[in-house]
């Protein structure tokens, strides 16, 4: 019988952990932006947005996330009409931007989460360094990048709007 226990229990700890996935949503997963100009500076985000994390044990396995790219918003109107406009993010014709990781690797300060961005039309590999913890069943991921919106075809405003925009990506998920 004490056999049959012990062979049970190396089963069990030879077995790999199970992935869980995390439902992400506008509602448990915040990505706004900041654009800058000289002498100001412009915030907005996304509202609408579905996704899943996938978490192996205490870390994380996989990110895909699809926005909305409606439901940008800024913090002036006027700003949020036109950057809903070929010039930037022309919703008509790219309605979603979609992120999914590629590789995620655990850092000295916490992780690299890896993966391809689509934005506009145009897919670049970009690297987010996270914080990532999963503890009572809830999932929290802090993540902050800078990309450059020419990357994604977005080159209205030269030398008058920065080419850099600063991105934060913020999960609480049960």
């Amino acid at each position: 019988m004490r056999m049959l226990f012990a062979a049970a229990a190396a089963v069990a700890l030879a077995a790999p952990a199970l992935a869980d996935d995390v439902k992400l949503t506008g509602d448990n997963t915040k990505i706004t932006w900041v654009g800058t100009k000289p002498g100001g500076k412009h915030d907005g985000g996304f509202k609408t947005l579905t996704g899943t994390a996938t978490v192996l044990g205490d870390g994380l396995a996989k990110v895909v996330v699809e926005i909305d790219t409606d439901s940008l918003y800024a913090d002036d109107p006027k700003l949020t009409a036109h950057l809903k406009s070929p010039d930037f993010f022309g919703v008509k014709n790219n309605p979603k931007a979609t992120f999914t990781s590629t590789k995620i690797e655990k850092t000295d300060k916490g992780y690299t989460i890896t993966g391809d961005l689509t934005l506009n039309g145009k897919t670049k590999e970009i690297a987010i360094p996270a914080e990532v913890s999963h503890a009572g069943g809830t999932l929290k991921i802090n993540g902050a990048v800078s990309i450059d919106k020419r990357d994604f075809g977005m080159t209205y405003g030269g030398g008058k709007i920065d080419d850099q925009v600063a991105i934060k990506v913020a999960v609480e998920a049960k």
